[in-house]
């Protein structure tokens, strides 16, 4: 066993505060002299000299020999040449220890060698100066910001903890705290954060008088030792003191598989409660609804759209995101509108210290961002991503033409993005998407601030195609050529202004903007020739638009009365306009809708702890919407009891409306389109869901599990129905639109097994669900919704070896329901003229096979000599055993024929993404 010398000088108390004393030190102190000795007595002398505490490993460290002259250079110039020269690190902790790594993980090995060493000298000291006098002031209140010491960016759900009582608190999305009752101004505060060392501040006569600004400094990049307070440390955490929250954190996103980059949106599909067999959608299937139902808001503004490239992307660049929640249900009154789930995702305020930029390279997109500190009061942050056609896009696109032909009639259901496969061909569709962030941020003084946030995002494919009757249909020959253009995009925009009124009350006050577009065109045409030499000549096609305007101004409070009671209250209204129109053969407008309202209300939620275990939240949500001249009142509430320290009880309920619907336009043939709606006081109704949710958890240091269950009564659902008929060669096409009201339900159990801590982790998760609709038009039973997946069991892996993080995921889900075409018909009409129907099936009567994969990724990171990340090289595997799983089925009506077409899911997909940060 190698004997272990640590060298070790104690030079003062604290934590930050001697951070920043010993990185003055090396970056202002020059050295001029020659050194011959071995690396071990070089920062022997170092150390003594300039009084560092510098900690390494003897017997490993002397075997480097330093024959070397430095002409007046820094000291941080002389330890990353020695450290260079010889494949070694350092590191500076927050208590202004030097430690020298050769492998970033050495770090939690020497600093428990160290304690050793100084505790068998006598010299154990504590982290922070002790009280310089007898307290003075007794049962206070304090308040304090949270913030990245290196950028100043606020840091959002921190945890701060008196030491030695029960009293803690968290910050909020701005990184604003408040403690009461403090015992007195003796006191040691603690903050932690997952990522970051752990601050501390002596409180004393002056201080408790002042803001309190925790400046933390980020842990080096290992996993193999965390302390953590309050926030778990991970990819992905839960809150057991809430129900069904999911918090994440996107610096740690690139330890998951992905197919292009870092996704926030799709790393929640790894959870329990979170399909994650929705390929071709990043938005949010949450507990049996729809992605329309979970309401997606980005630094205050509704975002409508959360797809790029048909879902391989979501709409958020993780580069300019700082931090992301989703409720699952049973969610807060400060939110409203929708009837499933709400992801609350905050901007990023940008570097207010140094510029510093960065870029993400994969096979299909670029990535890239710059912050800037544009004043000691402001600060700019700008991202922008663009996708490129490749090698991986043409396998992706491939997918969506790549098809089996089946003749006769078969199966259907819902159906995926236009385009689409036909008769075997194969073809490349030209498309791209971009999607742009700027976010500017103005102190105006220590408790006011003013941001804009901006964000602009497009989509363009073209799948215009020409395509070959097969022979097999008959002796008819001929050609069928298809126009598929497709256009949709988001923008939007807030004004926040913040102000902290006094340590208990503080706001946030929005403007909002926000669109959404969504134009579609598709026609087909073509000739057809018999086996007579008779010619017809054949064309049919539809344009659809659909946009959507909304225009908002809300103000949120938050008064912290003391540590037993918050009140969140507020208000709000909104202005909304949305506009679809659908055209057929470009001349028959077969609808033209131009809807508009105004909605406003108010919310308030106490935030109770009667007791250290006891935790309630009743809340309400008051809306009054104009078209249909109505109050909606939406109780909530939401409970947790701590049993003991590792066992957790929760409950929540509420009632919750939804004015607005992405109602789904059922197209058998070609595949299913949404397209928006307002409720109106008439054939769309106001949508209604009640929850009901309950679990129990257990947690200790390294595990957590946690079970919950979940009831959601659905009523006054809209199903937009159009039929066509007239569809063969020849014939006219009409339509025929109707809007249907249904009533749902969904329930469902699900189980979470988490490993938090050590070189491996991952969790875990299985979900036994159902979920229902009942619609007049489709009969007078329950029926299996689009989204219904009865088992889904998800186990995500994660291995950590220096500087290496390995992860491998496996998805299991039994199949989604969908509805076929059983049989074809022809229709005479008394003129003679013929038209082909057909008949189909139970709605949603029939399921695809059963869904899996397995995706595997390593990431390799790229460390600078002082210990810091400058990015990383990442290869993911995609569906590693290139399993075939169907998205959906197209059908093609050709001589009184259906013709089906599988659309599968991407097989094995390879993938290499570069990222680096620099300053």
């Amino acid at each position: 066993m190698k004997k272990l010398i640590l060298v070790f000088l104690f030079t003062g108390f604290g934590c930050t505060t001697f951070a920043q004393q010993t990185q003055k030190i090396i970056d202002k102190t020059n050295i001029d002299h020659f050194y011959t000795c071995s690396l071990d007595l070089l920062l022997d002398t170092l150390s003594i000299n300039y009084h560092l505490n510098i900690v390494f490993e003897r017997d490993s460290v002397s075997k480097f020999d330093i024959a070397e002259h430095f002409f007046n250079e820094s000291l941080k110039t002389v330890l990353n040449k020695v450290c260079s020269d010889n494949a070694l690190h350092y590191w500076i902790e927050s208590d202004g220890t030097i430690y020298i790594l050769q492998n970033t993980d050495d770090l939690a090995r020497l600093k428990q060698l160290n304690r050793l060493k100084q505790t068998r000298l006598g010299n154990v000291k504590p982290l922070i100066e002790e009280p310089k006098a007898p307290p003075m002031h007794y049962l206070f209140s304090i308040g304090g910001k949270v913030i990245d010491q290196a950028t100043g960016e606020s840091l959002p759900s921190a945890t701060l903890k008196i030491r030695n009582t029960n009293i803690t608190t968290s910050t909020n999305t701005d990184g604003n705290f408040t403690l009461f009752n403090i015992p007195s101004d003796t006191c040691v505060v603690e903050a932690s954060f997952s990522g970051y060392q752990t601050d501390y501040i002596r409180l004393n006569a002056k201080n408790i008088n002042t803001e309190l600004v925790f400046g933390m400094f980020k842990a080096l990049n290992t996993l193999n030792e965390v302390t953590v307070l309050g926030r778990k440390s991970g990819v992905m955490n839960t809150d057991t003191k809430k129900v069904g929250v999911l918090q994440l954190t996107p610096a740690s996103l690139d330890k998951l598989p992905n197919i292009g980059e870092k996704d926030i949106l799709r790393a929640f599909q790894l959870m329990p409660g979170v399909s994650a067999t929705n390929e071709s959608s990043s938005g949010a299937y949450v507990r049996g609804g729809t992605p329309d139902q979970n309401l997606v808001v980005f630094d205050g503004f509704t975002v409508y759209q959360v797809d790029h490239l048909y879902g391989f992307f979501s709409a958020f660049n993780s580069n300019a995101v700082k931090d992301v929640q989703l409720y699952k249900g049973g969610f807060s009154s400060i939110y409203g509108g929708r009837l499933s789930s709400v992801t609350e995702i905050n901007g990023k305020d940008g570097n207010h210290n140094q510029a510093s930029f960065g870029v993400d390279l994969s096979l299909l997109s670029v990535n890239a961002f710059a912050e800037l500190p544009l004043s000691d009061k402001s600060s700019l942050l700008l991202a922008f991503r663009r996708s490129y056609q490749g090698p991986l896009y043409d396998k992706i696109f491939k997918q969506f033409n790549t098809s089996t032909v089946q003749g006769g009639p078969g199966g259907g259901g819902p159906g995926g993005p236009p385009g689409g496969g036909g008769f075997g061909e194969s073809t490349t569709p030209a498309s791209h998407f971009y999607d742009a962030d700027v976010r500017y941020n103005y102190r105006i003084n220590k408790t006011n601030s003013f941001t804009w946030s901006f964000y602009n995002g497009e989509d363009k494919t073209d799948n215009s195609r020409a395509l070959q009757i097969p022979s097999f249909l008959s002796s008819t020959t001929g050609n069928i050529n298809i126009t598929d253009y497709t256009k949709y995009g988001n923008t939007g925009s807030s004004i926040k202004w913040f102000s902290q009124w006094n340590k208990k009350v503080h706001s946030n006050t929005y403007i909002t903007y926000s669109s959404y577009f969504n134009d579609r065109v598709r026609s087909t045409s073509g000739t057809s020739t018999d086996s007579n030499g008779n010619t017809t000549s054949f064309a049919n096609g539809t344009s659809e638009k659909n946009n959507l305007h909304d225009i908002g101004v809300k103000s949120e409070w938050e008064w912290q009365i003391n540590n037993k009671y918050k009140l969140l209250y507020g208000g709000f209204g909104n202005f909304q306009k949305i506009n679809y129109g659908y055209i057929q053969n470009d001349t028959s407008i077969l609808i033209n809708q131009h809807n508009s309202a105004f909605s406003g209300g108010t919310y308030a939620e106490l935030e109770i702890e009667p007791t250290d275990k006891l935790h309630l939240q009743p809340g309400i949500r008051d809306t009054w919407f104009q078209p249909t001249g109505k109050l909606y009142i939406e109780p909530r509430l939401s409970a947790s009891y701590v049993i003991n320290e590792n066992y957790t009880l929760k409950a929540a309920t509420g009632e919750f409306y939804q004015y607005m619907n992405e109602v789904t336009r059922e197209d058998i043939v070609n595949g299913n389109r949404s397209f928006w709606v307002l409720s109106n006081n008439s054939n769309i109704p106001v949508s209604e869901a009640k929850h009901y949710m309950a679990g129990i958890s257990y947690e200790n240091d390294k595990f957590l599990i946690d079970v919950e269950g979940y009831y959601k009564a659905l009523s006054n659902l809209t199903q937009y129905t159009i039929r066509q008929t007239g569809m063969g060669p020849g014939t006219v096409s009409s339509v025929e639109q109707d809007f249907y009201t249904g009533t749902g339900r969904a329930k469902g159990i699900e189980i979470l097994l988490q490993k938090k801590l050590g070189n491996y982790t991952g969790w875990l998760s299985y979900t036994l669900a159902d979920a229902k609709n009942k619609f007049s038009i489709f009969g007078t039973n329950y029926y299996p919704a689009d989204q219904d997946i009865r088992h889904e069991f998800k186990a995500i892996n994660m291995y950590h070896y220096y500087r290496w993080n390995f992860s491998a995921v496996f998805i299991f889900s039994t199949g989604h329901p969908y509805t076929a075409p059983l049989s074809s018909y022809t229709i005479t009409s008394p003129d003679g003229n013929t038209s082909t129907a057909f008949n189909i099936s139970g709605k949603n009567a029939l399921r695809y096979p059963d869904y899996h994969r397995l995706d595997l990724s390593a990431t390799y990171d790229l460390i600078k000599i002082n210990g810091n990340k400058i990015g990383s090289i990442g290869l993911s595997l995609f569906n590693v055993y290139n399993h075939t799983n169907i998205w959906y089925r197209e059908y093609q009506l050709q001589n009184y024929a259906a013709i089906t077409t599988d659309v599968n899911y991407l097989g094995f997909t390879p993938n290499i993404t570069l990222s680096l940060r620099w300053k």
